[in-house]
């Protein structure tokens, strides 16, 4: 080892004897020698953490497109019309409309009050049907499964952006966003066919994507 200063050789002195500079530190045995992870070669002077390569990769996400979503639409839509079925049976036994259809006669005027029963009846039947469909999906998409049971059966999965899962809130909006999405003579579901990453116009609203995992 040689002074910084001046030159001269050192052996071992903490000092130069010719022009009194500090000698210069010694490297660490210890950071040379520094084990590393178990098949990854430390070489003398880098340490493990250096030398340990973690690449942070993952796949790149698969977007489900529109064929797929709208089988899964299909499916879901098939299970809704059991659901449908199963509550409007008993309103109409509960509001009376179910025995008043029953005794219609072919041939006999229509009854005024029973006319009047069905139109008070129809926003009562449609309401029920949109807190169906809302729960349906919402509750669905936001839980552990992220999917209807239709996109569950073809390996569909909701998420935010990052990939994670959303919030009932989120999943409430994005099923509210296919109001807009019908407004546009179905284009903003066509979107989904087309789109970077195959969003829906709803998808974009809500700032969800639909995954095939």
């Amino acid at each position: 080892m040689f002074c910084s200063k001046c030159g001269n050789r050192l052996s071992g002195a903490a000092f130069c004897p010719t022009c009194g500079a500090p000698a210069p530190a010694m490297p660490s045995q210890a950071a040379e020698t520094a084990p590393g992870p178990p098949g990854v070669p430390v070489y003398a002077g880098i340490s493990a953490a250096h030398s340990s390569v973690s690449p942070h990769w993952r796949p790149a996400p698969t977007y489900a497109g529109f064929w797929l979503r709208f089988v899964a639409a299909i499916l879901d839509g098939l299970i809704l019309s059991v659901l449908a079925s199963a509550l409007t049976l008993p309103l109409l036994g509960l509001t009376g409309i179910g025995a008043a259809l029953h005794n219609i006669r072919p041939g006999q005027p229509p009854d005024a009050a029973l006319l009047a029963a069905i139109l008070a009846a129809i926003p009562l039947l449609v309401g029920v049907a949109v807190l169906v469909k809302w729960l349906y999906f919402a509750y669905c998409e936001s839980s552990e499964w992220q999917a209807t049971p239709g996109k569950k059966v073809l390996n569909l999965r909701v998420t935010d952006l990052d990939g994670q899962r959303i919030s009932f809130g989120r999943a409430s909006g994005r099923f509210f966003g296919k109001i807009i999405s019908s407004l546009t003579m179905m284009i903003g579901y066509i979107m989904a066919g087309f789109t970077e990453r195959r969003q829906a116009l709803h998808d974009m609203i809500a700032g969800t994507l639909v995954l095939h995992v």
